[in-house]
């Protein structure tokens, strides 16, 4: 690509140059003019600019715009021992994560209605180092709320058509989730749908013990895929954008590509642990892979880097879902609370892998920066261009390292990525042109 500064050049008040810098149209060496934390201009990298403030970036490493992960349940209040807005945020800046959209449950209150959306926002609002914005909640029986919702700002609505794990936040049902989807299609809202089948899985064997193929067989890919099947045809009835969440089941991707080509309003999203690992690779006992859907084969792996590599997939977030670690490291695969926590190390884990399989640096920002922030309405977030936040990662994309769970800042860094060698290191996050120290300057997002 070839850069350009515009005929007159807007007030600078600081200018980072960098020989290797991610746009959407692919990578250069820049200048990047900021003012007020927003980008106003983008010049060669020789430009002659004067500012206050100059800040210069060698070969070593590579600037990326602020990653948006928009599936992180940070859990307060209610539930702070398990993760908190201090916390996650912290990690998430280690990261080069800049601005994440909290779920609407796992917190007590959960998000169901604006009295507890205030409560979320009056937590965050003081502690939060990253930019947070929140999504509502879709529970049986609060149909009336969810416009109010929309209306506070939050960027849309969680379901489950399943058991969710907590008692406060129940699952819908088929006919409850078209009714919803229909008051959604109204004010153009968007659903977001933690599909796995609740017959499926309860005719199934049942959970329980420390061998993970058991695990496994109890949340079986049919279980995926017949709920998935279930969200497009409400999608497709009701004409509602409808977004499906971390999908591990391959098996699915037919289904998804045949309803976007039928005009289905649908989106995909994937998570760093269903490309990084694989069943083979998961020793009987060890909890901490457990999540919900669960992580499958490695021909399944493939697939869904395939779906990626191909834009069937839109996104990849981390689905950071921490618990205590006495509920999570229990070695007994059905009552272990299910989720994995990799909010802080996502980018290193994809980059390592997306690396070995041929992928540019470029896709991976395409995966975890703009397409979260696309599919979420995220304004202002996920590439570096003229107009947006001045958020950008310094990673030096060869350096490698060892997961060191101690170095991680998730309140309970239970990981089954410890002791892993993974290639990429976040150097530093700039969050609105400021370098995220330990002084929380982050804002609470609404939708545009």
């Amino acid at each position: 690509m070839r850069v350009r500064l515009p005929p007159t050049l807007p007030a600078v008040d600081m200018v980072i140059r960098a020989r290797r810098v991610v746009f959407p149209t692919g990578v250069d060496a820049a200048a990047l003019c900021i003012h007020s934390g927003r980008l106003t201009a983008i010049g060669p990298l020789d430009a002659a600019l004067s500012a206050d403030v100059t800040v210069e970036y060698g070969d070593d490493v590579v600037l990326l715009p602020g990653l948006v992960d928009s599936h992180v349940h940070v859990n307060e209040p209610g539930r702070t021992d398990w993760e908190g807005f201090a916390s996650a945020t912290r990690a998430a800046a280690a990261g080069g994560v800049t601005a994440l959209i909290d779920m609407p449950l796992n917190s007590i209150p959960p998000t169901v209605d604006v009295a507890a959306l205030e409560v979320k926002r009056r937590a965050a609002a003081t502690q939060s180092t990253v930019d947070v914005g929140f999504w509502g909640g879709a529970v049986p029986g609060n149909s009336a709320s969810l416009a109010p919702l929309h209306e506070a700002g939050v960027f849309g609505f969680k379901c489950f058509l399943l058991d969710s794990g907590v008692p406060e936040f129940p699952p819908l049902s088929a006919v409850e989730l078209e009714v919803d989807l229909r008051i959604l299609a109204g004010f153009d809202g968007l659903m977001l749908v933690h599909a796995e089948d609740p017959a499926v899985i309860g005719a199934a064997q049942a959970a329980g013990g420390p061998a993970y193929r058991d695990f496994l067989a109890s949340r079986p890919a049919r279980a995926e895929d017949t709920a998935i099947a279930t969200a497009i045809d409400a999608a497709r009835r009701s004409g509602a954008q409808v977004h499906i969440l971390h999908l591990s089941s391959a098996s699915a991707l037919p289904l998804i590509a045949a309803a976007r080509a039928d005009g289905v309003r649908l989106t995909v999203e994937t998570c760093p642990h269903y490309l990084t690992l694989a069943a083979g690779g998961i020793p009987d006992g060890a909890t901490a892979y457990k999540c919900c859907p669960p992580i499958r084969d490695e021909a399944n792996r493939d697939l869904l880097w395939q779906a990626l590599a191909d834009g069937l997939i839109d996104c990849v977030v981390s689905d950071h879902s921490p618990s205590t670690a006495d509920l999570k490291n229990t070695g007994d695969f059905g009552t272990a609370w299910g989720g994995i926590s990799s909010l802080q190390i996502g980018l290193p884990a994809v980059w390592t892998e997306a690396r070995r399989r041929g992928h540019r640096l470029a896709e991976v920002v395409s995966w975890m920066a703009a397409g979260p922030a696309r599919v979420a309405g995220v304004a202002g977030k996920g590439a570096i261009e003229v107009g947006n936040d001045a958020d950008f990662v310094v990673f030096a994309p060869d350096e490698e390292f060892v997961v060191d769970p101690g170095a991680l800042h998730h309140k309970n860094p239970v990981s089954p990525y410890a002791g892993m060698g993974l290639t990429g290191v976040v150097r530093e996050t700039w969050l609105r042109g400021v370098p995220v120290g330990d002084r929380p300057h982050g804002r609470l997002l609404r939708r545009d």
